[in-house]
Order: C-alpha cells, then sequence, then structure tokens
C-alpha cells in the first residue's frame, strides 16, 4: 500500500520497492530516509533493514560516517588512534518535499541536520526502468550542497585511520543467506581483489539474484568500491577514499549510480550486457 511517507516503486506495473521518507529510528542509527524492501521482478527481496550484524544498514540510501565529524551512517564513529567510539554526534537526513513523484520515480528535496543545523540540501532522483523480463535499473542520483557559510568536508574511517575502510555514499545492504554472495567486475573476481578498487562496474551475485553496480558518471566511476561479502554482503561507492572531500559554501557534490536488479545468477558477459543496457537509458 502506497502512502505519503512510504510511496512504492513500481517496474510494468509491479511493486519493486518502498521508500521510506520518515523512519522513526533511534537518533544513533543516523536516521534516513531508505528503499527497503527492494525486490526482484519475480519479487525475491535484494535489501535488509536493520540486520542484528549491523543495526544501521538501512536498505538503500546515502549514508556518510564523517561530514565535518557528524556521524551519517550511524554507530560508533571511528576516531584516530583510539578506534570506533560511541559519540553523540549522529546526524539526520529529513524529507523536506517531493519535487516530483511518479511509480515509476521521484526528485525529493533533503536537508541534513547535525546539532540543530542544516549543514547539507540534498537533491535525490531515483527511477525505476524495465530492462528485459527478468531484470530491472535503479537510476540513484545524489546532489549535495554546502549552504553552511564555511567550507565543509566529508571523510570516512580511512581518512581517519582505519585502512580499507572508505564506506561513505551511496550504500546497499544486500540480502544475508547462507552463503556469501560472488563478486567480481569486469576484470577481477572475489571481495580481496575488487574492494577499494576503481571498475566500470561491479556485480553482486547471490542464490537466485544478481546486483550489478555502475558509475553513471566520469567522477562516480573515479570513486572506487567499497565491498563486503564475507562479513556481510554491502557494495557502496566511496566518496572519500584516500582523503577528505571539501565542499565549499554553495559548492554541490553530484554522484549517479545506477543499479540492475537481476533474477538469476548472471555470468560476466550477462551484467557488461545489462548495464550497458541499463547505463544508455
Amino acid at each position: 500500500m502506497t502512502t505519503p511517507d512510504s510511496p512504492v516503486l513500481r517496474v510494468a506495473g509491479r511493486p519493486v520497492g518502498r521508500y521510506v521518507t520518515r523512519p522513526e529510528l533511534p537518533a544513533r542509527l543516523s536516521p534516513r530516509p531508505y528503499l527497503h524492501p527492494v525486490t526482484t521482478l519475480a519479487g525475491t527481496a535484494v535489501t535488509e533493514l536493520s540486520p542484528a550484524d549491523h543495526l544501521h544498514h538501512l536498505g538503500v540510501g546515502v549514508a556518510v560516517p564523517d561530514v565535518e565529524g557528524f556521524n551519517f551512517w550511524g554507530g560508533r564513529t571511528y576516531v584516530r588512534d583510539q578506534g570506533p567510539t560511541e559519540l553523540d554526534n549522529h546526524g539526520a537526513q529529513r524529507h523536506s518535499s517531493f519535487q516530483l513523484r511518479d511509480p515509476d520515480g521521484f526528485v525529493e528535496e533533503l536537508r541534513w541536520i547535525a546539532a540543530g543545523a542544516e549543514l547539507l540540501r540534498e537533491r535525490r532522483t531515483v527511477a525505476a526502468t524495465e530492462l528485459t523480463d527478468s531484470a530491472w535499473a535503479l537510476d540513484f542520483t545524489f546532489s549535495l550542497t554546502n549552504v553552511t557559510s564555511a567550507p565543509l568536508s566529508i571523510g570516512s574511517p580511512a581518512t581517519n585511520g582505519r585502512p580499507g575502510a572508505a564506506y561513505g555514499g551511496f550504500f546497499w545492504r544486500a540480502r544475508k543467506e547462507d552463503r556469501a554472495p560472488d563478486v567480481f567486475t569486469p576484470n577481477a573476481d572475489g571481495e580481496s581483489e575488487v574492494h577499494a578498487h576503481r571498475a566500470d562496474w561491479l556485480a553482486l551475485v547471490g542464490s537466485t539474484w544478481t546486483l550489478v553496480f555502475a558509475g553513471a558518471t566520469e567522477q562516480t566511476r573515479r570513486d572506487p568500491w567499497f565491498v563486503r561479502t564475507g562479513e556481510y554482503p554491502g557494495v557502496g561507492s566511496s566518496l572519500a577514499h584516500a582523503e577528505r572531500v571539501p565542499i565549499t559554501p554553495g559548492d554541490t557534490l553530484v554522484r549517479r549510480v545506477v543499479t540492475v536488479v537481476a533474477d538469476g545468477r548472471l555470468d560476466r558477459g550477462g551484467a557488461a550486457a545489462l548495464v550497458r543496457k541499463a547505463v544508455s537509458l
């Protein structure tokens, strides 16, 4: 059922994702809008919400662990020379309005609030498109504008001293199954070979489903992938991989990720073909 606070995305008349705009969550989870459940066209769920291993993983959305010291990811904050630490520094993404809303997508305005002040204003554009009778594409763009009078910067645990943990940006918490999913890019296989590397696309393959993620702009393709399969299944595009990313007052950071959601286990050729179709639409 569609409600004002949780519109449903549809492809060829079939529901494929629910978007929750005003979740009721504790502050330490960094409340934010998210897509969950997201499903294949056959109805298989390919997201998780607040799983026991990471309560702050919320389906599909945008999460950043360090915006000028504020946590918009949820959970503990990585502190240099100290490690993961519970801090009272959580921010929240607040839905302001839909500029456009259709069954197959929307344009949304959000405010990123921390310590009672607005740091960033976001425009989020989401569209769902049919690719074949067993695959569809989620086109997800976010634009973050610094609305303060001072420079802001985006960081990650990696830029704060934790090697290999450059998460932050677009993030998809996938379905956890008995067996870890396979992962590959055009030229590499396995978590250790694809994590923290750049690639035009990356496929995550579960028991009966496949997700193929692609950076759809030149700037997005410059961001390395953040990948987990063994500990939990999750894929993101790393905004702050090696150094903090500055946003001066009035400037805007934009990223666009297109994700193929397919029934079945795609091989490298099948993943590449669907990505080409999805990104060209």
